[in-house]
């Protein structure tokens, strides 16, 4: 059986860096990005250099032609925290979606996964990390707070619209993955005792093996189509983690999504720091107000 072609978008970045390993054992894969080294200045093999904000998309249709899939996570990055800086650089990356999306149309592309962000919904969070809100589904409307959420839920809905299929006739098949934390030092970089902070680190977590597992998954599960039958389902980015107030039930029922990591038992030592400092902070204070 030949293996699957497939075309990763934005190969020099963090995301794809971290999947590209499975990837290219399992697939036939086409690389692409502005640029060929990766942030720590290392060579990626293989890429081709294209601009997938270029209106004319005929620039890198050679690209999508002949593809199964398309793992989409190209990304424009912001030059300064200016205002205006900001939404222009989403504004691009949302424009970069639809000619992703409408190229893989066009040339019988059969599915895009595309690697969003937990930031889509991040309103959400600092009501649960305060209490007033205990859970978040992926179904629930996403709410964001930054411009780059904003952005990330424009191509989730953008995507929607694509797997629907009234536009062009033609669904295009969408898997939209809310990548949590893909790092194993958040734990480590916050304030020692800070629960809050370290509930957030741990909730989020997803390790790399987990990350691969789900991309894989949502390449190869034949079926993703949800409850009203369109193909088309957003899987939130985290490991098995007990802390977890996103919902990745859907992840398991649509494509047998089955983590093997847990952040409380890779970071139990950590965690104990943090709740050793917690104590003590606590103590101390209580002597100061005694």
């Amino acid at each position: 059986m030949s293996k699957r072609k497939l075309l990763v978008t934005g190969a020099a970045g963090q995301i794809a860096g971290q999947i590209l390993p499975t990837l290219r054992e399992r697939y036939t894969l086409t690389l692409t990005d502005v640029r060929n080294t990766n942030h720590q200045g290392e060579m990626i093999p293989d890429v081709q250099i294209s601009d997938l904000t270029d209106v004319n998309r005929e620039a890198y249709r050679h690209l999508f032609a002949g593809q199964d899939m398309v793992v989409h996570c190209g990304y424009v990055r912001p030059v300064g925290n200016a205002t205006d800086t900001l939404f222009q650089a989403e504004y691009r990356n949302v424009g970069m979606a639809y000619n992703v999306y409408q190229t893989a149309l066009e040339e019988g592309v059969l599915r895009v996964v595309v690697a969003s962000s937990n930031h889509a919904s991040n309103y959400y969070e600092p009501l649960i990390l305060d209490g007033t809100m205990d859970f978040v589904d992926p179904d629930q409307r996403a709410l964001s707070q930054s411009y780059y959420g904003w952005a990330k839920e424009a191509y989730e809905h953008l995507g929607f619209v694509f797997a629907v299929g009234k536009m062009e006739q033609r669904p295009l098949e969408n898997i939209q993955i809310r990548i949590g934390g893909p790092r194993e030092t958040d734990i480590t970089r916050i304030e020692l005792g800070n629960l809050r902070q370290m509930r957030r680190a741990l909730a989020v977590y997803i390790s790399e093996r987990d990350m691969q597992q789900l991309f894989v998954k949502s390449i190869e599960t034949a079926d993703i189509r949800n409850k009203r039958g369109v193909p088309y389902q957003i899987f939130y980015g985290i490991s098995g983690n007990s802390h977890a107030y996103w919902s990745i039930a859907n992840a398991r029922q649509v494509i047998g999504y089955e983590p093997e990591d847990n952040s409380e038992v890779r970071f139990a030592d950590w965690i104990q720091k943090h709740i050793a400092a917690a104590q003590a902070k606590g103590k101390k204070e209580n002597e100061i107000h005694s």
